[in-house]
């Protein structure tokens, strides 16, 4: 596979629905997982996230952002907003948040505009924070590679470049997902379900996989659990539960909530890539259960089924990364969102289905990330 496939052309665009004071939020997100030979069951992992709001003011974390109102767009596309750039790293043992947290106007710049430098191209662009240092990620015109590039002021890491490369046809390929629940209400989600990774980490060369998605919510966030993992052999597993729970009132970002013990779910559903029987598998049968690990951090019991295949998966987390996000609302009052992210080692898994039983033992590795959060932002 010499280049992505798909539809990537709403990649570097804004707007797809008409956007929600106090709603619409849009972000590109990359999740990096990098082989270590020394922490061979979680590796290291990074994520990046270059996002904008529409909204007066959020706080995140201790930095405040007051977005300077909806972006600009040119004729041919371009777009200026003032947008936020965020990262964490993780270094096989301790999790480094906040490698950075910057305020700053950016410039999304697609591959058929006049001031693209090269070759230009359909589906090619990238998102440029307007910062001393390169903070940048974005599409060649040819589609052959992403760059991701970040240089940072941190005593954990201080200069990252990566490209990410096809893996192969099925998770190397843009897939939408898209609803709608009421007027303009709902999300958009485009998405790389792998990719592989080479480059350097402060000049030391590196070699992993990733996932991408370019997501555009506005909608009021409920909690949701959500988990990726890849496979040594190319497969992918997915998992997405949105629910009701008394943590839709936590207000504060503590790693562990004695009310965080029963859940309903407003959805079910995961996706399976199985590169061995060469088919992709859908279940819309999923239940997660949270447990309490000595050191506060969870160990999810996933598990998936339809009428072909039953997948149970027990992951841990190595470490937490979390975003603590208030803004105000309507008549005053704040709204709340912790949204918290694990590396994960997996425990277990078994996927059984018409050929048998295959475990963790039959894959050179796995690597993975979940999420959980809690509150409600609105």
């Amino acid at each position: 596979m010499d280049s992505f496939a798909g539809d990537f052309s709403t990649l570097w665009s804004l707007h797809q629905r008409p956007p929600i004071e106090h709603l619409t939020w849009d972000w590109w997100w990359w999740l990096v997982m990098i082989d270590d030979d020394e922490h061979h069951l979680s590796g290291k992992q990074l994520m990046v996230l270059w996002s904008t709001k529409e909204n007066d003011v959020v706080h995140i974390n201790d930095v405040e952002w007051k977005p300077k109102g909806t972006p600009g767009f040119d004729a041919e596309g371009a777009i200026q907003i003032d947008g936020m750039v965020c990262a964490w790293w993780f270094d096989g043992s301790v999790m480094h948040d906040e490698i950075i947290a910057r305020v700053c106007d950016m410039v999304v710049l697609p591959s058929t505009h006049s001031s693209w430098p090269g070759s230009a191209g359909e589906g090619g662009g990238a998102v440029v924070p307007m910062l001393d240092g390169d903070c940048s990620m974005g599409m060649h015109a040819d589609r052959t590679s992403f760059w991701l590039n970040l240089d940072i002021e941190h005593e954990a890491v201080q200069s990252i470049r990566l490209n990410m490369t096809p893996w192969n046809p099925v998770v190397s390929t843009a897939r939408e997902a898209t609803a709608t629940y009421l007027g303009s209400l709902g999300y958009d989600i485009l998405r790389l379900h792998g990719t592989q990774v080479n480059g350097t980490v402060d000049g030391e060369e590196v070699h992993g996989t990733a996932y991408f998605q370019k997501v555009c919510v506005q909608a009021p966030s409920v909690p949701w659990y959500w988990g990726v993992l890849h496979f040594s052999d190319g497969s992918y597993l997915d998992w997405f539960l949105p629910h009701l729970s008394t943590t839709i009132l936590s207000r504060d970002s503590k790693e562990w909530k004695r009310r965080d013990v029963t859940h309903i779910s407003v959805s079910q559903g995961g996706l399976f890539h199985d590169a061995k029987k060469g088919r992709s598998e859908r279940f819309h049968r999923v239940t997660v259960e949270k447990q309490r690990q000595d050191n506060d951090l969870p160990r999810f019991v996933v598990w998936l089924e339809n009428d072909r295949t039953t997948i149970r998966a027990t992951v841990c987390a190595v470490a937490r990364a979390f975003w603590d996000f208030h803004q105000p609302t309507r008549g005053g009052i704040w709204s709340h969102l912790t949204y918290n992210e694990y590396p994960l080692i997996v425990e277990s898994l078994t996927i059984q289905d018409e050929d048998g039983v295959r475990d963790e033992s039959m894959f050179d590795w796995i690597r993975g990330n979940a999420e959980h959060s809690w509150g409600l932002l609105h």
